[in-house]
């Protein structure tokens, strides 16, 4: 009767032994496949982070500009028709913070002509408007044909 009560031990440990076989294969495909899942979903998040590009303030926008964007025109991108020209910039220390000044322009055309502090400069929404800046000195040279017509209009 041993004999058989040890078997019957025995046969019970084999079938739990099998038992347990069965869920660690069933647990390791399951997780194999919530792992590729996973990896995909993070492939997903990390082609949405590449497209997504991180918006610029103003100072990080003018950092590219000659003379810090002294002299350009810039605007918020939500903004239509509405632009500052940078007049004067204070950093910190950093590069990235600090306080600016500009002329506002409407339609391209100055709405004032004394320098005010521009608002939300920190702001995330800053763009370059590309257009030249304007000459403060008239050292350009001009055509020999506009200096002749010129002459001619102070001799006659």
């Amino acid at each position: 009767m041993a004999a058989v009560v040890s078997r019957a031990i025995g046969g019970v440990g084999l079938l739990r032994r099998s038992f347990g076989m069965v869920r660690t294969i069933t647990a390791s495909s399951a997780s194999s496949q919530n792992s590729s899942a996973a990896v995909g979903a993070a492939e997903a998040t990390e082609k949405k982070k590449k497209t997504k590009r991180r918006e610029k303030n103003l100072f990080e926008v003018a950092q590219f500009l000659p003379n810090w964007g002294i002299g350009y025109k810039m605007a918020k991108s939500h903004w239509k028709g509405v632009s500052y020209e940078i007049t004067k910039i204070n950093l910190y220390k950093d590069g990235r913070h600090g306080k600016a000044w500009g002329i506002v322009h409407k339609d391209g055309v100055p709405a004032a002509h004394t320098p005010k502090k521009i608002s939300g400069v920190h702001k995330r929404c800053w763009k370059y408007i590309s257009e030249a800046p304007n000459e403060t000195n008239d050292s350009t040279p001009k055509p020999e044909s506009t200096l002749e017509q010129e002459a001619d209009s102070l001799t006659a």
